[in-house]
């Protein structure tokens, strides 16, 4: 395989989505969401602790994309440059994977709440908290790094034109002047394999919780089953796309573009919605919030 120094092209034309007006709305409601677990002293538990989390790497995430379309769709020439394409590829999978990761925390949290709840405030304390999301970041990390590793030292001498309103792995291998079977394999095993293993383990994981829930009181299923399905949706939004884009060889499909819109843009502005409709004590506390600011 030829060095980096064959690198020749300096930006990427992007061919993707050219107007897209909601890009703008979704991180307001993460915000709020954040906002709102930080000023109740009543949501302190880790959930929510998690939740403000997930909030925050959903806003970070849109921040990635949203800036750089905005940018095209004021612009004629639809040009990222070289540095710019690698550092949004970093940022999107080193978020993309700490908030999968993050998704198998909030599992574990409530495996422990549900199936060993007299022992949750030991296993969960705050500094197991912190814990794990230093762990998760740094997984997020390590995973990013591996992808950017490997584009790095693909040479890029001809063709500069990427069908994507954003970089992406796929798109931007496929611009390579080389045989680049090898770096796919490396890469679906990086990001389709971990991401097909995540799905497959948080499924399990909640089956098993719902399993263990069913004998339960009428009150405790009830809120049980609520949270577990919230957290079910949200893996199925998230790991959905992934699994579609990152788990096959990088051919195109007509799809391909849509699902990248949907993994980017829309499920930030669902996850939010999501959590707020279905969590009573979030819902709750957002009203106080608002009613304190209009009183």
């Amino acid at each position: 395989m030829e060095n980096n120094n064959s690198t020749v092209v300096k930006e990427f034309i992007l061919l993707g989505l050219t107007h897209f007006n909601l890009l703008f709305h979704h991180p307001p409601g993460n915000f709020l969401i954040i906002l709102t677990i930080r000023t109740d002293p009543g949501l302190t538990a880790p959930l929510y602790f998690f939740l403000g989390n997930l909030a925050f790497l959903d806003a970070s995430y849109s921040f990635i994309v949203a800036p750089r379309m905005l940018v095209d769709f004021l612009s004629e020439k639809k040009v990222i440059s070289y540095r710019g394409c690698i550092t949004q590829l970093f940022f999107l999978h080193f978020l993309g994977g700490g908030e999968g990761l993050l998704l198998v925390v909030m599992a574990f949290d409530r495996y422990i709440a549900i199936c060993r709840p007299l022992h949750y405030s030991t296993v969960m304390n705050p500094r197991a908290c912190y814990a794990l999301l230093l762990a998760l970041w740094l997984g997020g990390f390590v995973h990013s790094i591996i992808q950017v590793a490997l584009i790095l030292r693909l040479p890029f001498c001809g063709p500069n034109r990427l069908d994507n309103f954003f970089c992406d792995v796929p798109q931007v291998i496929k611009l390579a002047c080389t045989d680049t079977f090898v770096v796919e394999l490396l890469m679906v095993f990086n990001s389709g394999l971990m991401t097909l293993l995540c799905f497959l383990g948080l499924l399990a994981s909640y089956a098993v919780i719902l399993c263990r829930v069913h004998g339960s009181s009428s009150e405790g299923k009830n809120k049980a089953v609520s949270t577990c399905t919230t957290h079910i949706i949200v893996i199925f939004l998230m790991f959905g796309p992934g699994i579609f884009i990152y788990t096959r060889p990088f051919r195109a499909f007509p799809a391909d573009k849509v699902v990248s819109l949907f993994h980017t843009v829309i499920f930030p502005l669902l996850n939010p919605v999501i959590y707020t409709l279905r969590n009573q004590e979030v819902k709750a506390s957002m009203k106080r919030l608002f009613n304190q600011h209009i009183a």
